[in-house]
C-alpha cells in the first residue's frame, strides 16, 4: 500500500471558486490555512492569471501569462491581504480577482515561516518554507554570475521552480523541471523545452537550486521572486508521461486522488492546462484554463476530457495540449491520498 507524508492535503493546497461582486474588503473564506500563494483568475472573458504572495505582499501582482513587470495596487488592491481561511478581495484593479457577476477560481498554498537561508552564492532577501509540504516562495536579487547556488530549506530535491524577474517587462517566466534536466521551458509561452543551461546552471539538490548568468533569473542588481516545490509522497508530484493521442488515454499514476493537475508538452509546442477538482464536478473532467493565456475557461470540449481517479488521472481526450504521440511534464497535488498513515482507503469522484 501506498501510504502519505501528509494525511490531509487541504492544510496546504486548496482550490477556491466564488462569484465576483466588485465590491472592496470583501472576505473569500473556505481554506484551512492563510494561504502564503494565490494564482487567480476570472473564468468569464478574457482574464490575466494573477500571482499574489506574502513575501512580496498580497498588494503586488505577476502575471503567468505576461512578461509584465510587477504591479502593485496602492488603493483598489486587486488582494488586500491573505486572511486566515482564505483572501480579502477589493475591486479589480490590475488583475480580475473579483469582477462582477464573473465566475472566479482561486488557487492556494501554504508555504511557512522564515528560514535561515544564508551561506551560498545567494541568499534571499525573503523567504517563507514549508517543509512539510515541500513548498518555498524566495525572493532574491541576482549577481550575474554563472553556477550560483541558493539554498532553498525545503530538504529534499526540488523538482519544479518557477521564477520570474520583478522589475523588467521583457523577461519570461523561466521554469526549471527536474524531469528535463538542463531543458528549460517558459511558462508564459507554448514552447518546447529548449537548452536551459544558462537559466539554470545545474541539477538542483537537496540543499540548493542553481542558477546561471541569463537574465531571466539572474542579472546582477536586479530582483526575482521564485516558487520551488519539491515531491511529497501522498501530497504532490512533478514527472513526465507519454501520451498516445487516443482517447483511451494515457493513465498517469500519482498515489493520490489528484486534485489539482498542470500539464505541458515538452516535445512540441502546447498550452499549460490547468484541471482541477472544484471547477470540473464530476468525471469526465473537461474544464479546463491555460496558464499562458487569458482565454475564458473551456468546458465544453471533448478532447480534453480526463478522469480523477483514486489513484491518479486517465485521460480520455486526445488533445495535443494534453495527450498528443508527445512527452509531457505535469505537477499535480492531492485531494485525498491514496492510503493515508491510519490506512483509510480513497475513492474516485
Amino acid at each position: 500500500m501506498a501510504y502519505t507524508d501528509i494525511d490531509k492535503p487541504s492544510e496546504f493546497f486548496e482550490t477556491l471558486i466564488f462569484t465576483g461582486d466588485n465590491t472592496n474588503n470583501r472576505d473569500i473564506t473556505g481554506l484551512d490555512f492563510t494561504p502564503d500563494l494565490t494564482w487567480i483568475t476570472s473564468r468569464a472573458g478574457a482574464s490575466d492569471r494573477g500571482f499574489f504572495d506574502s513575501v512580496r505582499g498580497a498588494d503586488k501582482s505577476l502575471r503567468s501569462n505576461e512578461i509584465r513587470t510587477e504591479d502593485t495596487s496602492p488603493n483598489n488592491k486587486d488582494i488586500d491581504s491573505f486572511i486566515s481561511g482564505g483572501i480579502r478581495v477589493d475591486q479589480s484593479n490590475y488583475i480580475d480577482t473579483n469582477t462582477n457577476n464573473a465566475l472566479q477560481v482561486a488557487w492556494n498554498w501554504k508555504a511557512g515561516t522564515s528560514a535561515t537561508l544564508s551561506g551560498s552564492d545567494i541568499t534571499p532577501s525573503a523567504n517563507s518554507i514549508s517543509t512539510k509540504s515541500g513548498f518555498g516562495i524566495y525572493a532574491y536579487t541576482g549577481n550575474g554570475n554563472n553556477g550560483q547556488g541558493m539554498k532553498h530549506g525545503l530538504g529534499t530535491l526540488v523538482t519544479e521552480m518557477w521564477v520570474k524577474k520583478r522589475t523588467n517587462d521583457t523577461q519570461p517566466w523561466a521554469v526549471y523541471s527536474r524531469n528535463d534536466n538542463t531543458e528549460h521551458l517558459v511558462l508564459n509561452e507554448t514552447a518546447a523545452s529548449v537548452d536551459g543551461t544558462n537559466r539554470f546552471s545545474h541539477i538542483a539538490t537537496n540543499d540548493v537550486v542553481n542558477f546561471g548568468p541569463d537574465e531571466d533569473v539572474n542579472a546582477s542588481g536586479d530582483t526575482y521572486i521564485a516558487y520551488a516545490f519539491s515531491a511529497r509522497q501522498g501530497f504532490s508530484k512533478f514527472a513526465t508521461y507519454l501520451g498516445n493521442n487516443n482517447a483511451d488515454g494515457t493513465f498517469v499514476y500519482l498515489g493520490f486522488k489528484p486534485a489539482w493537475i498542470m500539464t505541458k508538452c515538452t516535445t512540441d509546442t502546447g498550452n499549460w492546462v490547468i484541471f482541477d477538482n472544484k471547477r470540473g464536478g464530476f468525471n469526465q473532467q473537461n474544464n479546463h484554463l491555460f496558464a499562458n493565456t487569458n482565454a475564458v475557461e473551456v468546458s465544453d470540449n471533448a478532447d480534453y476530457k480526463l478522469d480523477f481517479l483514486s489513484n491518479g488521472f486517465k485521460f480520455r481526450g486526445n488533445s495535443g495540449d494534453i495527450n498528443g504521440a508527445d512527452t509531457y511534464t505535469y505537477m499535480a497535488f492531492a485531494e485525498q491520498p491514496l492510503v493515508t498513515s491510519k490506512g483509510v482507503p480513497a475513492t474516485a469522484k
